[in-house]
């Protein structure tokens, strides 16, 4: 249990005509700081046993009245930093008080994080920012829940933090969704974690990750995507109600070109250019990775630029297409998908899946082509997205067998 302690004094070697400042000393588990409070008082004014003005003139009123404002605010100092950590000193309260703790709260783990937000907000994606909200709001509940604490100082961080974490995670009980955690989304919220402390390791306020032992252990998921059928009926819907008609057309562009959402939104007319084919490509770069990427556009693409090349929020943008926020075209899609009798969780990400199995890999463009219109830098990462489908293997085996039976009957002639 700690020792708290607050007074107020004057020093008589600071008496400069008849007036002395005054101070406010801070004691925790023995050790004082000093606070000057940046006001002064009569010495005779001053009751040195009580650590008060004393009299009956307003001024001693409001002396004293401001001195229990300052009492107020330092108890209150005390107090959130007691909910935080064990370890702090009677100088961390002076600091809180002054309003100087900024880099002391970046060393604690929430205070990591909203530094760690705060710096890249503009960097990141929204979408990709606010899971590292969530992420914090799984790591207050896990604060309270197993310490009882609003935070923890990051040099109070331990391999057992991570594993209880974890298992926190794995338990949670949500309410407003029904089944709890998969093992994927508990490691990526631990994956956001170590981020954080990487950033704090960087900035010396670490001198080495706590949790360099954590192996991440992720399970391979099959990617959503839209067979043949599926697209061949989004595409062929009758819609009546403009704003669905766009979203599903936008969707249907992705389909055809593997464009992730932000970057079908930032489209110019300026990224269209003639290809060494004589056909339209177009040459953008990754929002995302910054990743150059060079697509030869199908038919169905053009079409889609053509229906919308002249609307006029597009034309106030100065984009290929009118700009609509993810969320709203993602709303839109659940409506599509029940209008064409779709089951699946239909998305905007999920066009790109189906850009790469349904509408290139199954019809026999190389991995290595798919992987360079992705804007991927690496193979690897292509073969997460997309997937021989089993029409394919069917064929290819067909072919197979084709050319086997050929070559015995050849053999069989010679013979």
């Amino acid at each position: 249990m700690k020792t708290f302690g607050i007074n107020f004094y004057t020093r008589k070697a600071r008496v400069k005509n008849g007036t002395t400042p005054i101070y406010c000393r801070v004691t925790v588990n023995g050790v004082r700081v000093s606070i000057s409070l940046k006001c002064s008082i009569n010495l005779a004014n001053w009751n040195k046993h009580k650590g008060m003005a004393k009299g009956s003139k307003q001024e001693v009123d409001e002396i004293n009245t401001y001195l229990e404002q300052v009492r107020a605010k330092v108890v209150k100092c005390y107090r959130a930093l007691l909910l935080e950590t064990d370890t702090f000193t009677a100088e961390d309260v002076k600091k809180k008080f002054l309003g100087e703790d900024d880099e002391q709260k970046r060393q604690t783990l929430l205070g990591l994080i909203d530094y760690h937000n705060e710096r890249f907000r503009d960097i990141l994606e929204w979408g990709t920012l606010k899971n590292y909200f969530t992420t914090k709001k799984y790591l207050e509940k896990f604060l309270l829940t197993k310490y009882k604490r609003k935070d923890i100082p990051l040099k109070e961080l331990r391999y057992k933090f991570l594993t209880d974490f974890e298992l926190f995670l794995r338990k949670h009980q949500p309410k407003d969704h029904q089944k709890p955690m998969g093992n994927n989304t508990v490691m990526k919220h631990i994956e956001r974690m170590r981020k954080t402390i990487h950033l704090a390791i960087d900035q010396e306020w670490l001198e080495k990750d706590p949790f360099a032992r954590f192996k991440r252990r992720l399970e391979k998921t099959d990617r959503g995507f839209l067979n043949t059928e599926e697209l061949e009926c989004l595409q062929k819907k009758r819609l009546t109600i403009p704003r669905v008609e766009y979203v599903r057309d936008l969707f249907i562009f992705s389909c055809y070109t593997g464009l992730a959402y932000s970057d079908v939104m930032r489209l110019t007319p300026q990224q269209l250019t003639i290809g060494i084919d004589g056909e339209r490509w177009i040459i953008t770069a990754r929002k995302k990775t910054d990743n150059p990427v060079r697509i030869p556009l199908l038919s169905v693409a053009s079409e889609i630029i053509e229906k919308y090349k002249d609307h006029l929020r597009a034309e106030v943008t100065q984009t290929l297409f009118p700009v609509i926020s993810n969320q709203k075209l993602n709303s839109y899609l659940k409506e599509i998908a029940d209008l064409c009798g779709i089951k699946k969780n239909l998305s905007f990400h999920l066009a790109r899946h189906t850009f790469a199995t349904t509408v290139t890999l199954a019809n026999g463009v190389p991995i290595e082509s798919v992987s360079k219109m992705l804007g991927h830098t690496k193979i690897a990462t292509t073969q997460i997205y997309a997937r021989v489908l089993e029409k394919k293997l069917s064929e290819d085996m067909s072919q197979l067998r084709q050319k086997l039976s050929r070559e015995e009957r050849r053999k069989e002639k010679q013979g």
